[in-house]
C-alpha cells in the first residue's frame, strides 16, 4: 500500500478514540497526519496548559464568539475537491484509476477531519453553556433547551464519524484492489514483453498466464434461462406477504408463494394464520368463501378451517379428522410474516420499520409479472434512474461521468455516489432505501446527511412463481405529516407508484423474455452493479447450501 494510504489509516485510528473527549487533542496529534497548506483558518493560541483545552467565551446569549485554538493546525486541509483528477474519454487505463483511488482516500481523509472538528466545536459550545459565568445570565429553562440541541447536533456529529470511518474503510479496500489491478497488468505486460524477446518454454508461459488470469477478477454471472424452479433452501426464511391493515375481522387475502396457493384469515384470537388455499374435499379455492366466528368456509359444501388447517365443521354430514396444510404465520410492525419452508423457523423475525421520525404514509400491494430475482436486480440499480425514469422522480437528474454504490468490503448496505441515496438489501427478498431530497423529484447534497427532508421505502419482492411477483411496497415520510390526513391521498400515492415500475415494468419483461430464452442478463458487471451482484451471489450461496452465507454476520 502506498504511504498515503499507511499515513491515513493511522488517522482513521484517531476516530475510534472520540468516546474520551479530554484526550480528543492528544490522539489527534500523534495519529493524524500533518498536511501542507498555504492558508490557515486557525490561529494559535499562546499560554494553554496541557495537550488540550477549550474556552467558554460568550457575547450574545445563544452564541459563540470566534476563538483562536491551539490545535486549528491539525485540520488546516485544503479541500481536495478542487484538485480531483480529469480523466477525458470513455475509458481510462488502470494507473488513472489507481490515481482516481488516491484522490478518493484524500478526500476522505479531508471529511474525517471536518467531522472531528464538527465534535470538537460542538463540546466548546456544551463547556460554553455549562460555564458558571455563563448560567447567571440564562434560564435554567434555556439551559436545558440548548443542552439537549447540542446533545443532538454532537450525536449526529458521531454518526457521521462512523459513517467516515465506513466510507474509508470502503476507500481503502478500493486503492487496495486498484494497486492489485496494477500490479497484475504490470506483470501480464512484462510476461508478454519478455515472450516476444526470449523464447521460454511452453509450460513456463501457460503457467504465468493462467496465474494473472486467476487474479483478475470474474466479469460475469451465469444467469440464464430457461427459468429453473425455486430451490427448496430458498423458501427457509421468513417473508412478509401482506400488510396488518389489509387483513380485517371478515377478510381473507389470497396470495401465491412458491408455485402455491395459500389464504390468510384472522382467527378467533384474531391472529392471522395461512393455509392452502384448497378445500380437502373437492379442491375448491377457499377465498370463495366467507369467513365465519374465526373460520374460513368453503363456497361448495360450507366445510370450514380454523387457522391451523383443521376442518371445525361439515355441515349435513358426519364430522371427519381432516386437515389442509398450514404454515407457520406472524404478525409483527403492521406486517403479516409467513415461513414456507421445511426447516424449523428462527425464532427471530427482521425488523422492517422506518427509521425513527418518520411517518407511514402509504402501503401499497401490487401483482407484477415477473420473476422476483429480476425485480430485485430493479430495485438494487440507481444508475439506470436518468434514462429509465425521465418522466417521474428522475426527471431534470443530470448524468454523471461516474456512478458508484459504495459498501463495506462484507455487508449488503451503503450509500450512492453521487446521489443521496442509501440502499439495503435485506434477505430473504427486501429492499430498504433512504432518499434525501428537497423538492419533489429534485436532489441536494451528495449524501443523505446534508439534506433536510427523506423518503423512506420498503420494497418487499415475494416469489409467487417463476415469472409472478408478489410487491409489497411502504413508503414514509420525516416530513409533512399532514398529507396523511388529506382525503383521497392514498389513490394519489398509488398513481405515481403505479407509474414509476411501469417505467420499469417494460424494460425487466423484455429480459425476462430473453432469459427465458436462454440469455444471461448478467454478462458485464460493473462498479454500479456492485449491490445487485451481492445479491446473486448471496442466493447462488443459499441454494448451494453454503454453511456461510457471504456478505452476512456470522452467528
Amino acid at each position: 500500500m502506498s504511504s498515503f494510504s499507511l499515513s491515513f489509516s493511522l488517522s482513521l485510528q484517531s476516530l475510534s478514540a472520540l468516546n474520551a473527549m479530554s484526550a480528543v487533542a492528544t490522539a489527534v496529534t500523534l495519529s493524524l497526519p500533518i498536511s501542507h497548506c498555504r492558508s490557515s483558518k486557525f490561529n494559535t493560541k499562546k499560554g494553554v496548559r496541557g495537550g488540550f483545552r477549550v474556552f467558554a467565551v460568550f457575547g450574545e446569549e445563544g452564541g459563540l464568539v470566534n476563538k483562536k485554538s491551539y490545535w486549528g493546525t491539525l485540520f488546516d486541509v485544503e479541500d481536495p475537491r478542487s484538485k480531483a483528477p480529469q480523466c477525458k474519454g470513455k475509458f481510462i487505463d488502470v494507473n488513472q484509476a489507481l490515481e482516481v483511488a488516491r484522490y478518493d482516500i484524500q478526500y476522505l481523509d479531508w471529511r474525517a477531519r471536518q467531522d472531528l472538528l464538527t465534535i470538537m466545536l460542538l463540546h466548546e459550545k456544551v463547556v460554553e453553556v455549562l460555564n458558571p459565568l455563563a448560567r447567571d445570565y440564562k434560564s435554567i429553562g434555556t439551559m436545558k433547551k440548548e443542552l439537549a440541541e447540542l446533545q443532538e447536533e454532537l450525536a449526529q456529529a458521531h454518526r457521521q464519524v462512523h459513517i467516515s470511518e465506513a466510507r474509508v474503510g470502503t476507500a481503502l479496500d478500493k486503492l487496495a484492489y486498484m494497486e492489485a489491478l496494477v500490479n497484475d497488468r504490470l506483470l501480464q505486460d512484462r510476461n508478454t514483453t519478455e515472450s516476444n524477446f526470449t523464447s521460454a518454454s511452453p509450460s513456463t508461459s501457460t503457467q504465468s498466464l493462467d496465474t494473472v488470469k486467476s487474479k483478475l477478477p470474474q466479469k460475469s454471472l451465469n444467469v440464464s434461462g430457461p427459468v429453473k424452479p425455486f430451490h427448496p433452501r430458498l423458501k427457509n426464511f421468513w417473508y412478509p406477504v401482506a400488510f396488518s391493515a389489509d387483513l380485517k375481522e371478515d377478510t381473507m387475502v389470497p396470495i401465491d408463494c412458491f408455485e402455491e396457493s395459500w389464504v390468510i384469515f384472522r382467527g378467533k384470537d384474531r391472529k392471522p394464520g395461512c393455509v392452502r388455499n384448497t378445500c380437502a374435499h373437492r379442491a375448491c379455492p377457499l377465498d370463495l368463501g366467507t369467513v365465519n366466528e374465526g373460520r374460513i368456509q368453503c363456497p361448495y359444501h360450507g366445510w370450514e378451517y380454523s387457522t391451523d388447517g383443521k376442518c371445525e365443521k361439515m355441515p349435513s354430514t358426519r364430522l371427519l379428522n381432516v386437515k389442509i396444510k398450514s404454515l407457520p404465520c406472524f404478525e409483527q410492525e403492521g406486517l403479516i410474516w409467513i415461513w414456507p419452508g421445511n426447516d424449523p423457523p428462527t425464532a427471530t423475525i427482521p425488523s422492517l420499520e422506518p427509521p425513527p421520525g418518520f411517518t407511514i404514509h402509504a402501503e401499497i400491494v401490487m401483482e407484477l409479472p415477473v420473476e422476483h430475482g429480476l425485480l430485485l436486480d430493479n430495485l438494487l440499480d440507481l444508475a439506470h434512474a436518468p434514462f429509465t425514469h425521465t418522466s417521474t422522480f428522475a426527471k431534470g437528474w443530470s448524468v454523471p461521468s461516474l456512478v458508484k454504490f459504495l459498501t463495506p468490503a462484507s455487508g449488503l448496505q451503503g450509500y450512492w455516489d453521487p446521489y443521496p441515496i442509501d440502499m439495503e438489501f435485506r434477505p430473504p427478498c427486501m429492499v430498504l432505501s433512504t432518499i434525501g431530497i428537497s423538492k419533489p423529484g429534485k436532489l441536494e447534497g451528495q449524501n443523505t446527511q446534508q439534506c433536510s427532508t427523506h423518503l423512506h421505502q420498503l420494497h418487499v419482492c415475494l416469489p409467487s412463481s417463476t415469472q409472478k411477483t408478489r410487491l409489497l411496497y411502504r413508503m414514509s415520510l420525516d416530513f409533512a405529516p399532514i398529507l396523511k390526513h388529506v382525503p383521497f391521498i392514498q389513490y394519489l400515492w398509488r398513481y405515481f407508484a403505479d407509474k414509476v415500475l411501469n417505467e420499469d415494468l417494460r424494460l425487466v419483461v423484455g429480459q425476462q423474455d430473453r432469459m427465458i430464452n436462454g440469455a444471461n442478463i448478467w454478462n458485464l458487471p460493473v462498479t454500479y452493479d456492485k449491490l445487485g451482484v451481492r445479491y446473486r451471489l448471496w442466493r447462488d450461496a443459499v441454494e448451494r447450501g453454503a454453511k456461510q452465507l457471504p456478505f452476512t454476520k456470522s452467528t
